[in-house]
C-alpha cells in the first residue's frame, strides 16, 4: 500500500499488474478552473480519470467562511468516488503537473474519509514524461462504468482534523500553531493576486509550500523534512497544528510532507485565507 508518495517507476509498474487502482489526474489551474481538462484531454496517465477541483474535490459554497474551495460534504464525494470505482479495497494515486499541490487535495480528501491508500505521484506528470511513459487522449477514461459490487467504506470526514474559522480561533487561544502554506510574498500581504484581501492570519507562522520539493520537483526525504518541520513546530505535537493556504488547496500539500515525514495529525483550516476573509470581523495582519 501507498500511502503518501509513489514513485513513476512503482506507478508504470503497477498499471499492468492487475492491481485495484484507480489513477486521477487532478490538474488545475486556479485562474483558469478549465485548463485541467484541457490537458487532460491531450495526453493523461492511460487509465486516469479527472478529477475538476471546483467540481469534484469541493463543494458548493454555502456559508461565510467556506473560501474560494468549500470543503465538498461526505455525501457528494462519495459519490464521485463511486463513479471513479474506488472501492474500500483500491489504491488511489493522485497526480497533478509536477508539485503536487493539487494532487494533495485529492490525498486530504481520501484520508479523511479513513482511505489510507492513497498516494502522490511524486514529480506528477512531468516526471513521468520525463522517463518517457506513454500518455493517452481518450476522453472515455473519464467516465469508466460503475463497478457492481465491492463498495466504499462509508464512512464520514474526520471533523477533528478539520476547523472553521471559529475553530483556528479557539486553538489559537490555547497555545496551537497555524501554518500558512503560501508564498512568502501573499502571506506578507505584498503579492495578493487571487483573494481581495492582503495579509494573514495574527499569529500564523509561514512555510510556503514549496519548501517541501527538492530541486528536481520530487518532495525532499521524509529525514529532511522531518528535520524542518520539527523546528517549525518548535515543540508543538502534530495534532496542536494547523494549516492553511489561500483556499485549503495547497495546505494539503504541507499536511502529506508533514505524514511522509511520520509527523500525523495535523488539521486543515477548511475555508482558510480566502474564508477567513469572508467575515470582516476576522483581524488581519497586512502591510
Amino acid at each position: 500500500m501507498f500511502s503518501t508518495l509513489i514513485q513513476a517507476e512503482e506507478l508504470h509498474a503497477m498499471l499492468s499488474s492487475g492491481e485495484d487502482l484507480v489513477v486521477v489526474d487532478c490538474r488545475h489551474d486556479l485562474l483558469h478552473p478549465d485548463a485541467g481538462l484541457t490537458l487532460y484531454a491531450e495526453g493523461h496517465i492511460p487509465g486516469s480519470v479527472f478529477a475538476h477541483m471546483d467540481n469534484d474535490l469541493s463543494g458548493p459554497h454555502e456559508s461565510v467562511g467556506d473560501g474560494r474551495h468549500p470543503w465538498p460534504s461526505a455525501a457528494k464525494f462519495h459519490r464521485t468516488l463511486q463513479e471513479w470505482n474506488v472501492r474500500t479495497s483500491t489504491q488511489v494515486v493522485a497526480y497533478d503537473g509536477s508539485n503536487g499541490a493539487f494532487a494533495a487535495r485529492l490525498w486530504y480528501l481520501l484520508r479523511m474519509l479513513g482511505h489510507d491508500a492513497v498516494a502522490v505521484l511524486d514529480g506528477g506528470l512531468a516526471r513521468w514524461n520525463s522517463l518517457g511513459y506513454p500518455l493517452a487522449t481518450s476522453l472515455s477514461d473519464a467516465s469508466p462504468a460503475p463497478r457492481v459490487s465491492g463498495g466504499f467504506h462509508r464512512n464520514g470526514f474526520n471533523e477533528s482534523r478539520l476547523v472553521d474559522a471559529v475553530g483556528v480561533s479557539k486553538r489559537l487561544e490555547r497555545g496551537r500553531l497555524l501554518i500558512d502554506s503560501r508564498a512568502a510574498d501573499r502571506f506578507a500581504g505584498l503579492n495578493e493576486t487571487i483573494d481581495p484581501v492582503a495579509g494573514h492570519v495574527p499569529g500564523a507562522v509561514n512555510r510556503p509550500f514549496a519548501l517541501n520539493l527538492s530541486d528536481d520537483g520530487r518532495f525532499k526525504s521524509a529525514d529532511e523534512l522531518k528535520e524542518e518541520f520539527l523546528a517549525l513546530l518548535d515543540g508543538h505535537a502534530p495534532a496542536e497544528v494547523m494549516v492553511m493556504c489561500g483556499s485549503g488547496v495547497t495546505a494539503a500539500h504541507n499536511l502529506l510532507a508533514m505524514q511522509h515525514a511520520g509527523l500525523d495529525g495535523a488539521a486543515l483550516f477548511k475555508g482558510s485565507w480566502s474564508g477567513w476573509i469572508e467575515n470582516p470581523s476576522n483581524p488581519v495582519i497586512s502591510p
